[in-house]
């Protein structure tokens, strides 16, 4: 589908924009990047990916808005602001990937978004009449990326903002390392309930049959099909809804009980 006629059916509805960042819920951040889109465009809804983002934690935002970001229809807009090169040189960016727009820094905060799809369209917001007049150079995300994200959802194609460009920063995504019987991964995030999620798929476990064991630190994790299933105060693992290895700990914190952090290795025998 053309980046085109995909505008011309989004538009006739109410768009979607989504915002994640890490400025947390105390400050009134976030409520200002929402006045300013709704200041452009009232009608758009406006859907909370996530306030909590480690800060400046730029490989967290990329992993989150790549592995939340298809659950939302055709269309939808995420804005992503974990920015701590703000002010600086670094571009500002506004892109279609696949079926989806995505408005935030050059920073690597899009490398899974990047990594999965072959068809971008990504330029540099350099058009000042879609910015605020008073752009701050600490705080883009409400004067730049928000009113962007808000004249995008109104219609306008997004070489409207700028050049298009093609040399972007990307962040080294963790591949685990498939051999002979074996599956070597990492931890690459930890969620609120100190669940440590492996870059391991279902898939790459696919390949290892049915029967196969997961071990950290020589010692073998049991496995559960769900979180009820596993013993209190012991390291569980099962694939989760996003179809990733995960270690868990029942009732508990697996992360802080067994100090999982990210890069912590994973390997699974056959």
């Amino acid at each position: 589908m053309s980046c085109l006629l995909l505008d011309t059916i989004v538009t006739m509805r109410n768009r979607i924009i989504t915002l994640t960042t890490d400025f947390g819920y105390k400050d009134p951040f976030v409520a200002e990047m929402k006045g300013v889109i709704l200041s452009v465009n009232p009608d758009v809804t406006l859907v909370d990916v996530t306030h909590s983002i480690q800060p400046q934690d730029i490989e967290e935002a990329a992993y989150v808005i790549g592995s939340s970001y298809s659950y939302f229809p055709a269309g939808t807009i995420h804005i992503v602001v974990v920015d701590p090169g703000v002010g600086s040189e670094r571009k500002a960016l506004v892109l279609q990937a696949g079926k989806h727009f995505f408005v935030g820094p050059d920073n690597g905060v899009f490398s899974h978004i990047l990594n999965k799809k072959a068809d971008d369209h990504i330029h540099q917001i350099t058009e000042e009449k879609y910015m605020r007049p008073k752009d701050s150079h600490t705080f883009q995300g409400r004067d730049l990326f928000a009113p962007v994200a808000a004249w995008l959802s109104k219609g306008l194609p997004i070489s409207e903002f700028g050049p298009s460009v093609e040399d972007l920063v990307t962040l080294p995504i963790a591949q685990p390392l498939v051999t002979e019987g074996r599956v070597h991964g990492e931890v690459i995030y930890i969620d609120s309930f100190g669940n440590a999620i492996a870059n391991i798929t279902r898939d790459d476990l696919a390949r290892l049959g049915v029967h196969y064991s997961v071990e950290i630190n020589n010692k073998v994790v049991r496995k559960v099909q769900y979180y009820a299933q596993a013993d209190e105060n012991s390291l569980s693992c099962l694939v989760n809804s996003s179809d990733h290895l995960e270690l868990f700990v029942k009732n508990g914190n697996g992360a802080k009980e067994f100090n999982l952090t990210k890069g912590f290795k994973v390997t699974v025998v056959k």
